[in-house]
């Protein structure tokens, strides 16, 4: 499995696709509620975009909670019993939703 390199080009930002290349987990965490979710970081891609996992805390928002101010994402490679104990959340369909707002005048 290959890892994030040790001299890493100056410049160059760690991405979710470079993570999901070197066989990484997101980790994102509300330090409010302390629930911890696990990501695949291709499916995480889909979602928010190619971005780093600075981005990626400040585009997530808890589930439970409804804040953002709270999030913690990290990504890891995960070893021996973790892998085998973690229970990812999967991507079953991005849909999009049109809402019409009114205002009286």
């Amino acid at each position: 499995m290959p890892e994030q390199p040790e001299k890493w080009p100056k410049g160059v930002q760690w991405t979710l696709m470079h993570a999901h290349n070197a066989g990484q987990v997101a980790r994102i965490r509300c330090g409010y509620c302390n629930i911890k979710r696990f990501y695949k970081p291709l499916e995480l891609r889909e979602v928010i975009g190619n971005v780093t996992v600075d981005q990626v805390r400040a585009k997530v928002r808890c589930e439970r909670c409804k804040k953002k101010e709270y999030m913690d994402a990290e990504l890891f490679h995960p070893v021996g019993q973790e892998l085998e104990t973690i229970r990812f959340r999967r991507l079953v369909e991005i849909r999009w939703e049109k809402r019409v707002i009114w205002k009286d005048e």
